[in-house]
């Protein structure tokens, strides 16, 4: 594979004042000084926890997405309108994409994910029904479900062999039969509950870089739980048609966002209506998760058939997890990423992975490419939002926003600001080795010049 060109920067010899950092983390810390400022009011709409109270949202917790309220905020920084054109190049559960429906601005996103490109596929859709549809499918639903054969599932993935008693399986596997049933949009609509469902009625809890298993968990009941469901989605319904927001500024139909199974390392056949004006995001963190483990009940309920295309999914996505793989002379685009790849392979033994020094390599050299395509894509003057975590591994520092910004540098784009949202704190085991020393989450903001 062809190597990505290094950065033609002057690298310094002088020995950096902070501990854990190397002298090209310290070159961009001081090349950003003036751009970096904490906005600690942004800390409350970077995590999922802002949308628990959000109607529609709040039915399914996709705890890597950002608030509502947050893409709201930087549709208004931005100053867009209806005559603007927005892409989410990330899109997990569709935030962005739906507050910008909700201002009648049209929207494009993408995801490679195919939990996520469903979710935020349907999520508008749930504003087009009735929510006395919702409870009358419940009424027939309940009426085939004690005669339907079980959906067949990927039993050969280990985490459905465990996750479940043996009764609720079964019992959800029959509820999915019936679902498949039901007309669209309603199918749909029921399918996404359905998966809102499958954590609270399993042993597993989606908890850090994994889904974990919880053993002594009390698990809900399936028909309690879908029947709950379906109540507060019709609640939600009917609160937001109380507060008008079920009249979006633009035909319905005409406005939904388009959402598109792809992938931002290659935007060729992205059906974009036209360029891009905005771009509010948050790719994947640099911090070992995997989506396919995080997701893995629902990408076996629905989305693959057996452990195999689950791997194959796996291996697909932006590499910002621990399996990632470095193709041949692929090395890190950056030389801030390439000097904390060389230490941490220089001791490789006291890693608790010492696959992190691939997975920075490759994550790196897939967000390089991301930021290529972006360059290519978006209309001139077209401002991006990109919420990004910094990372510390075995004590070394890696300042992603500046990375990343100056990337965007290299790709025809202005570093605007860099708005620090809030500081996070390390894992015990770093902190007893090295101290605590706080990592920043930033809203890195760019323009295309």
């Amino acid at each position: 594979m062809r190597q990505l060109p290094l950065f033609n920067v002057s690298v310094s010899t002088e020995p950096c004042p902070a501990p854990f950092m190397g002298r090209e983390a310290c070159r961009l810390e001081a090349k950003y000084a003036s751009r970096l400022r904490e906005d600690t009011q942004l800390g409350r709409w970077v995590s999922y926890v802002g949308n628990k109270d959000v109607p529609i949202l709040r039915l399914y917790r996709y705890k890597e997405a950002f608030a509502f309220r947050f893409v709201e905020g930087f549709i208004a920084r931005f100053g867009l309108t209806p005559a603007d054109y927005v892409f989410d190049p990330f899109c997990g559960m569709g935030t962005t994409l739906l507050a910008s429906y909700a201002h009648g601005i049209a929207s494009i996103g993408i995801d490679r994910l195919p939990v996520a490109v469903f979710i935020a596929r349907t999520l508008p859709r749930f504003l087009h029904i009735e929510p006395s549809e919702l409870r009358d499918a419940l009424e027939t639903l309940k009426t085939r479900v004690n005669h339907a054969e079980p959906a067949p599932v990927a039993m050969d993935v280990a985490i459905m062999q465990v996750a479940f008693p043996a009764d609720t399986l079964l019992r959800l596997r029959q509820w999915k039969t019936v679902i498949a049933h039901l007309p669209q949009p309603l199918q749909d609509v029921f399918l996404l509950l359905f998966f809102a469902i499958l954590e609270p009625c399993s042993f597993t809890s989606k908890d850090g870089q994994f889904l974990r298993m919880k053993r002594d968990k009390a698990v809900a009941d399936p028909d309690e739980m879908l029947a709950s469901k379906v109540a507060q989605a019709e609640q939600d319904l009917l609160l937001l048609r109380k507060v008008g927001w079920l009249s979006p500024k633009a035909e319905p139909q005409a406005s939904l966002p388009r959402v598109v199974l792809g992938d931002t390392r290659c935007l060729t056949n992205v059906p974009f209506e036209r360029k891009p004006t905005a771009v509010i995001t948050s790719p994947p963190y640099a911090n070992r998760y995997d989506y396919t483990r995080t997701y893995s009940l629902e990408l076996c309920f629905h989305f693959v058939s057996c452990f195999e295309e689950l791997r194959e999914l796996r291996h697909s996505l932006l590499r910002s997890h621990i399996e990632a793989r470095v193709g041949d002379g692929e090395e890190a685009p950056h030389p801030a990423v390439q000097e904390v790849v060389n230490a941490l392979r220089s001791r490789t033994r006291e890693l608790n992975n010492p696959r992190i020094p691939d997975m920075l390599t490759a994550y790196f050299v897939d967000m390089y490419r991301v930021i290529q395509e972006w360059s290519r894509v978006l209309e001139r003057g077209a401002r991006v939002a990109l919420v990004v975590d910094n990372v510390r591994f075995d004590g070394m520092m890696l300042p992603v926003d500046l990375v990343l910004s100056e990337m965007a540098e290299q790709a025809g784009f202005r570093v605007e600001e860099i708005l620090v949202a809030r500081y996070k704190g390390n894992s015990s085991q770093q902190m007893g080795r090295y101290g605590r020393m706080p990592v920043r989450e930033s809203v890195a903001v760019w323009s295309k010049e």
